[in-house]
């Protein structure tokens, strides 16, 4: 009876430990699966976040040549006012 009793303990601990082995070679077969289908988060992550760095460049780039042309536009403006003074003033 004390042998069965260690067989029915021995088998419930091997199938606990079945069970943890089926759930983390489930867990990366389905990493593998994701990665071969170019759907794994850490590439995809990491390559969003280049995509993000790259476009936060470009848009302080258009910032900056904006405020430039803004600076010339309104350099222009005033030099536009100043002309139309200078013809305007009778003499």
């Amino acid at each position: 009876m004390a042998d069965l009793a260690a067989a029915n303990e021995r088998n419930a601990r091997l199938a606990g430990r079945i069970t943890l082995l089926e759930g983390r070679l489930s867990q990366l077969m389905g990493e593998q699966v994701f990665a071969e289908a170019g759907l794994g988060a850490p590439e995809r992550t990491e390559k969003l976040q280049q995509r993000i760095v790259q476009l936060e460049q470009d848009n302080a780039n258009v910032k900056l040549k904006l405020d430039e042309a803004l600076e010339d536009l309104e350099a222009a403006r005033a030099a536009n006012r100043e002309l139309t003074r200078a013809l305007n003033q009778p003499g």
